[in-house]
C-alpha cells in the first residue's frame, strides 16, 4: 500500500513539474517576441546615463624624479621629449587617415616592447631623433608609404581638427544618432558612447607607453581631463570642473571636452576632444552626445571676450600636456 502511494506521489510530482515547464517556457517565448517587438519600435532614450561610475581614480602628480648628472654636480631633470605633430591651424582632416595614422605608431611601439634587444625606457626621444625632427617637413599622412625613422616607435601626441564625423566606441549605441545629415559615421576601437568631431574642435591623440608615466588607465583619464583643466585656465575659461561618475570636463553645467581611449598593452591612442569655436556646436544636435539625455554641450568661445582659434588654444593644450606628463613636446 505505501509502495503505492509512494508511485501515486512521484506521478503526481512529474505530471505539476511538466505543466510548470511548459508554463515556463511559454512565459520566455512570449517575452522573447515581446523583446523582439520592442526593437523594432522607435527609440526612446533612456533618462539615466548607461555607464555609472566612470570617473574612477584620482590624478595625482608624476613628479619624475631628477638624477645625478655625470658631468655636473647640479641635479638635471630628466630628458623626456617626444613628437608633436601639430596640424590644428592645417585643413581639416577626415578620420580615416588619422585612424591609419595612430594604428601605425602604436604598432611601432608594440615592435619596439615585442624585441628582445629593445626596452621599454627607450620610448622618448634620443637627441639624434630631436635633430630629425627639426628638419622634417612633416608626417604625410596621406601616404601609404610606411616611415622608416627611428622616432616612430616613440611616443607621440597628435592635434588636429577633423572633416565632421560620429565616432562609436566598441559598445556605442547607434540609436544615440539621431540625425546623420551628411556626416560621416565610424565606429572605432575606444571606450565610451557616441561622440562628434568637427572643424572648430581640437582633438588629441596621445601615443603613449604607460611605462614612462603611471601604469594605471584610471590615473591616465584623470590626467587628460587635468591636461584640459589646465588649458582651459590658461584660455581664460573660468570655473572648468570634472562632474562625479562621469569622464570629461564641464562648464557651467555643460559639457565642453569629452574622452576616449584604448589601450594596448599599456601603450595609448584616441584620446581627448575641447570645443573650442561655435562652428563645431552645431553638429553636436545629430546625436545624444555621450549617451547623456538631456545635457548641453558648449565652447571655449562661449566664455571669452575676444573669440579664440583651435590653433591659439593648441598652444595652451601643449602647455598643459608638457606639464602634466613632465615631458617636452618637440614639433615635427
Amino acid at each position: 500500500m505505501t509502495k503505492l502511494s509512494n508511485r501515486k506521489l512521484f506521478v503526481s510530482s512529474c505530471i505539476v513539474f511538466y505543466i510548470s515547464f511548459l508554463t515556463t517556457a511559454h512565459v520566455l517565448a512570449f517575452t522573447t517576441l515581446q523583446t523582439n517587438n520592442v526593437q523594432s519600435l522607435p527609440f526612446i532614450p533612456k533618462q539615466k546615463t548607461c555607464l555609472q561610475q566612470q570617473q574612477l581614480g584620482t590624478f595625482e602628480p608624476l613628479n619624475i624624479p631628477t638624477q645625478q648628472s655625470s658631468s655636473s654636480s647640479s641635479l638635471q631633470e630628466e630628458e623626456r621629449s617626444i613628437a608633436f605633430y601639430n596640424y590644428s591651424s592645417t585643413t581639416p582632416i577626415p578620420y580615416e587617415p588619422m585612424w591609419n595614422m595612430q594604428k601605425k605608431l602604436l604598432q611601432c611601439h608594440l615592435n619596439r616592447l615585442s624585441s628582445s634587444s629593445s626596452s621599454s625606457c627607450n620610448q622618448f626621444l634620443s637627441v639624434e631623433d630631436t635633430s630629425i625632427l627639426t628638419t622634417l617637413n612633416g608626417y604625410n599622412i596621406h601616404s601609404s608609404e610606411s616611415h622608416t625613422h627611428s622616432f616612430q616607435d616613440k611616443d607621440a601626441i597628435i592635434m588636429l581638427q577633423h572633416t565632421p564625423v560620429y565616432t562609436l566606441g566598441t559598445a556605442s549605441d547607434p540609436n544615440y544618432i539621431t540625425s546623420q545629415d551628411n556626416v560621416d559615421i565610424i565606429r572605432i576601437e575606444r571606450g565610451g558612447e557616441v561622440t562628434c568631431h568637427a572643424p572648430g574642435q581640437l582633438t588629441v591623440y596621445p601615443i603613449l607607453d604607460l611605462r614612462g608615466y603611471r601604469q594605471d588607465i584610471h590615473w591616465y583619464m584623470r590626467a587628460l581631463e587635468e591636461c584640459i583643466l589646465i588649458a582651459l585656465e590658461k584660455a581664460g575659461v573660468q570655473g572648468a570642473t570634472r562632474e562625479e561618475d562621469l569622464t570629461g570636463v564641464w562648464v557651467q553645467n555643460k559639457k565642453i571636452a569629452a574622452l576616449g581611449v584604448k589601450v594596448r598593452r599599456w601603450v595609448t591612442m584616441h584620446g581627448l576632444a575641447v570645443n573650442v569655436e561655435h562652428s563645431c556646436v552645431s553638429y553636436f544636435v545629430g546625436i545624444v552626445p555621450c549617451g547623456l539625455v538631456g545635457r548641453q554641450v558648449c565652447c571655449i568661445n562661449d566664455f571669452l571676450d575676444e573669440p579664440m582659434s583651435v590653433a591659439e588654444f593648441s598652444v595652451c593644450m601643449k602647455e598643459a600636456m608638457e606639464e602634466v606628463f613632465e615631458v617636452a613636446l618637440v614639433e615635427v
